[in-house]
């Protein structure tokens, strides 16, 4: 098993070099410009109000009319980091199990043929298809409407990959170690990779920093491959993400 870090995190550039990075990604400092897209259940809300600050690394076009509800601010993936997660599971056909408002199903859309985005909550799903037109690739992503779980349990698809990014439990999720057998929403790691590999064998999965890395090399089958990358942002770790395939992408 390989445990990396991802290409955001290979140097430490001096403060210039930072700068140059952040525009090349289109985030820019733009806090002193009109706080457009502000959203009124942010005001006076100082824990919610500092992912308002990072509104460009979640979505670099987030002023041309990025759509967010209250969770999806915490939830969606970074865009540099969904960009990474994208080139590693480049493929033909890929299923983005727990889509919300398609921060990983944009950047799938550049490296897939075709992306199957699911999500249980029908506004998150009207958000992600919104925003995907925004960057111009809604048209090969396909929106379903349904719950994960009974979605893998009665379809006949067969993908070449399937991206889990399920909910960790909310802003006050475990930062010490965190159980993915326990804190882990709908259901704990292991029944989730059941589901998902009903679909395919290939499998990518976001977690949090903090995950049990025991519980993490244990989801592997016999004789799979498997890869954990760490995922930074600058110098900031941010997550895991955990790969297990039959074939090397």
């Amino acid at each position: 098993m390989a445990y990396q870090k991802s290409k955001f995190a290979l140097t430490m550039p001096e403060t210039d070099q930072v700068l140059h990075t952040l525009q090349s990604l289109g985030i820019t400092k733009k806090e002193d410009q009109p706080k457009s897209n502000f959203p009124k259940y942010m005001e006076n809300n100082k824990k919610m109000m500092r992912f308002w600050y990072k509104r460009y690394k979640l979505f670099s076009r987030f002023d041309q009319g990025i759509k967010l509800d209250a969770e999806s601010w915490y939830s969606v993936t970074p865009e540099g980091v969904a960009e990474e997660i994208a080139q590693r599971l480049a493929c033909d056909i890929v299923v983005d199990a727990f889509c919300g408002c398609g921060g990983n199903a944009i950047q799938f859309a550049k490296t897939c043929r075709r992306v199957i985005a699911i999500d249980i909550d029908a506004n998150k799903l009207a958000m992600a298809k919104h925003n995907a037109t925004i960057y111009g690739v809604a048209d090969k992503i396909e929106f379903i409407y349904a719950d994960f779980l009974h979605f893998a349990s009665s379809t006949r698809l067969r993908a070449d990959a399937v991206f889990l990014s399920p909910p960790w439990g909310g802003t006050n999720y475990s930062r010490e170690e965190f159980d993915i057998e326990k804190y882990l929403l709908p259901v704990g790691a292991t029944k989730m990779m059941q589901y998902a590999r009903r679909i395919s064998e290939n499998v990518g999965i976001y977690l949090p920093r903090s995950s049990n890395i025991k519980q993490v090399v244990a989801l592997a089958k016999e004789k799979q491959h498997r890869e954990v990358d760490m995922n930074f942002l600058g110098s900031s770790w941010v997550a895991i993400t955990a790969y297990f395939w039959d074939f090397k992408f």
